[in-house]
């Protein structure tokens, strides 16, 4: 018997998912080797699942060959759990597994053995119709305890994630439920692929895309962790920490209680970079500017010609770590000192929908371009972090032999976009 026109407008778009689902896991750079395999092994099952529905329903006629038909219905039974367990070795991959395989050893022993004890289902030598049997439900059930895990453990694992996109794993749990409602009060017969291996393909395709784009967020997450560890070490510079200890020493021989005063900001300062490794938010600009303070208070001890003025009209507001601190530095470093009259000027005032910080010095100035293009990572790390976690921008104008003005705009409301 051919398949007909109704069979083949279902058989194809399910082919063409599966097809080019195998073919993006092949290629996704975001994913392990070990789960790539895992998700080959299941595209793999997907198809047997399409395939035994066809034999079963549409090519079965021409066969008439009970015993490959009660086999091929014990499959259909036992593979569809095999698939849940396996997605669970993508979310989990550490966690015990043989109580889930005991499961599906049990349901798989169940439907296989039900020719002869007829536990499962019964099909009938004259007309092959299937009769219940009273463990048909055996793989739901199983299925049932393997899907709410499953779910259970996405949503642990990815608790981070935006609450709309939570309901995709939670639509594809209703959407199986749903064709299972369907199959159980629809005749077999009348179809060619039954509404749960439609549901089971398309979901396993939907829930690859949605754990793609969790594992993009995990790598993303990973970028800014290591970008964290390299502002830190270009904030502190052996020459800076060098220094700053000799200038320390220095104190204690003409002024102890500014030593002290000053090997106390100093402790404070390294504390602050310390844990700007693991400060993944936004921070108050308040706490920003304290940090600031420490090392400019610093870095005037050892350069007394420079002067560093505050003129803070707006800090009822969130930032990066990290952001003013290196501008200030940078324009130490690059900008006033070894200036007689070097100043450096720190404002911040609010406008309109946004807050504006300017960081000015009176210093050498510098090219922009080169600045930006590489030449001055801390200013480059500025930028990126502004504009990826609060949607800010910086602008930069430098003359050479006039001075640099850097402008931070940070959107007035804006909170950190989670990855």
């Amino acid at each position: 018997m051919s398949l007909d026109f109704g069979t083949l407008a279902v058989l194809f778009p399910l082919l063409l998912l599966l097809f080019g689902l195998g073919f993006t896991v092949t290629i996704d750079p975001y994913i392990q080797r070990e789960h790539r395999r895992i998700m080959l092994v299941i595209v793999v099952l997907c198809l047997s699942l399409i395939a035994q529905n066809l034999w079963d329903n549409e090519l079965f006629i021409r066969h008439k060959d009970l015993a490959w038909k009660k086999f091929l219905a014990a499959y259909g039974y036992s593979v569809r759990p095999v698939i849940l367990v396996l997605f669970l070795y993508i979310i989990l991959p550490e966690g015990r597994k043989w109580p889930q395989w005991l499961l599906v050893g049990i349901n798989a022993a169940f439907y296989f053995s039900s020719p002869y004890t007829k536990l499962c289902f019964e099909i009938r030598d004259f007309d092959f119709a299937m009769l219940r049997g009273p463990l048909y439900p055996a793989c739901f059930v199983v299925s049932g305890i393997l899907l709410l895990r499953l779910l259970i453990y996405t949503l642990l694992r990815f608790r981070e994630t935006r609450k709309k996109e939570q309901l995709i794993p939670v639509s594809i749990v209703l959407s199986i439920i749903v064709s299972v409602v369907i199959d159980v009060h629809m005749s077999m017969e009348s179809l060619s692929v039954s509404f749960l291996t439609i549901a089971t393909v398309v979901g396993s395709v939907f829930y690859y895309i949605w754990l793609h784009l969790q594992f993009v967020r995990e790598h993303e997450r990973d970028l800014m962790a290591a970008q964290r560890v390299q502002i830190m070490m270009t904030q502190i510079q052996p020459h800076f920490l060098f220094n700053a200890l000799n200038t320390i020493r220095a104190l204690y021989a003409k002024n102890p209680p500014l030593a002290d005063k000053t090997l106390e900001d100093f402790s404070t300062y390294l504390r602050q970079n310390l844990e700007s490794l693991s400060q993944s938010d936004l921070i108050p600009v308040s706490k920003e500017l304290e940090h600031t303070r420490l090392y400019a208070e610093i870095e005037m001890l050892r350069f007394p010609s420079i002067r560093i003025e505050y003129q803070i009209q707006d800090d009822r507001f969130d930032i990066p770590a990290l952001t003013i601190q290196p501008l200030v530095e940078n324009a130490i470093r690059h900008g006033v000192r070894g200036k007689k009259d070097g100043l450096v000027t720190v404002s911040s005032v609010r406008e309109a929908n946004l807050h504006r910080i300017t960081v000015s010095d009176n210093g050498k100035g510098f090219d922009p371009e080169k600045t930006l293009d590489g030449t001055h990572i801390g200013l480059r790390n500025v930028k990126e972090r502004v504009e990826q976690m609060c949607g800010g921008k910086l602008i930069l104008r430098s003359e050479i032999g006039k001075g640099t003005c850097i402008t931070l705009l940070i959107p007035e409301g804006r909170k950190e976009q989670k990855p």
